[in-house]
């Protein structure tokens, strides 16, 4: 009988817990790990391992992973919890955390100093796709890797997409999400004048649906704000986060990002107010008076 790989994964929050949950599902041995113990022992119910250490969960695992909230904690947990250390020679770091191009850099020649194999591999989507399984990949590196890592992203995602130079995932993801980024900030404008200029708000959503200006992300997002459901999907404090690390990238590349400055501005407002720890949809909050 042919052993499963084990897979150690460091960080256990919104995206985190989903995906360890079907990678186990999958039939791999997971060993999860988390800053807030809380969370990580949430799992231990559904017959996960729980380390005490990122040490621990990466030591003699096939994979590590790592699914944090930015670059700086991605670092201290692999270098200062030791979990760089403890991985064998042999072990893949897959790097599933949104951190920008320098800090990409940054933790790829870390891995190649210890002489582990990296895979920059950055998540497209948000809790509910997480929990289906249904997540989009972004994976670039050793093409020769693909082989080994593709059965672990097909536990999480419903779709891979390699490209071949470690960074060029994490440039794609940033792409990504200044579209989402700003999509978002126009629905929560969108609503909030419909509602201004006295009108139903639904009436948008019921106009524009099924027309080539529709799409299903503007129905969910819309229907949320009118309902005033901002449990946190995808989290303002990160879409905060990754909205700087996609101007830093713009600015490098002597790129005008007028209107991703301004929904830097809403999103900055909207933390203010004291609504980081919903979701992005919250933007409403800095949109309506």
């Amino acid at each position: 009988m042919t052993t499963q790989p084990t897979i150690g994964v460091l960080g256990t929050g919104i995206m985190g817990a989903p995906v360890v949950r079907n990678l186990q599902k999958a039939g791999f041995a997971v060993r999860a790990w988390n800053r807030n113990p809380d969370k990580a022992a949430a799992l231990e119910a559904d017959g996960i391992t729980v380390a005490d250490t990122p040490a621990d969960a990466a030591r003699d695992a096939d994979f590590v992973m790592t699914i944090l909230i930015d670059g700086a904690a991605v670092e201290q947990t692999m270098v200062d919890g030791g979990a760089l250390e403890a991985m064998g020679k042999d072990a893949i770091w897959l790097q599933c955390s949104t951190v920008g191009i320098e800090a990409t850099e940054r933790l790829a020649d870390l891995a190649k100093a210890r002489g582990i194999n990296y895979i920059d591999a950055p998540l497209i989507g948000t809790k509910k796709p997480a929990e289906d399984g249904k997540l989009t990949v972004l994976a670039a590196g050793n093409r020769h890797l693909e082989p080994k890592c593709q059965p672990v992203f097909d536990a999480i995602g419903a779709r891979t997409i390699w490209l071949d130079n470690v960074g060029e995932a994490s440039k794609l993801k940033l792409v990504v999400n200044s579209w989402v980024l700003a999509v978002s900030a126009a629905i929560a404008e969108a609503i909030a004048l419909a509602e201004g200029l006295g009108l139903d708000p639904q009436l948008f959503l019921e106009t524009i649906k099924g027309s080539a200006t529709d799409n299903p992300f503007l129905q969910m997002k819309g229907q949320a704000t009118i309902d005033r459901n901002f449990a946190p999907s995808f989290p303002t404090d990160g879409a905060y986060k990754d909205i700087k690390l996609i101007l830093d990238a713009s600015q490098a590349a002597d790129i005008d990002q007028d209107l991703i400055t301004a929904v830097q501005q809403k999103l900055e407002r909207t933390v203010q107010k004291g609504h980081g720890d919903k979701d992005m949809a919250a933007m409403f909050h800095a949109t309506a008076k």
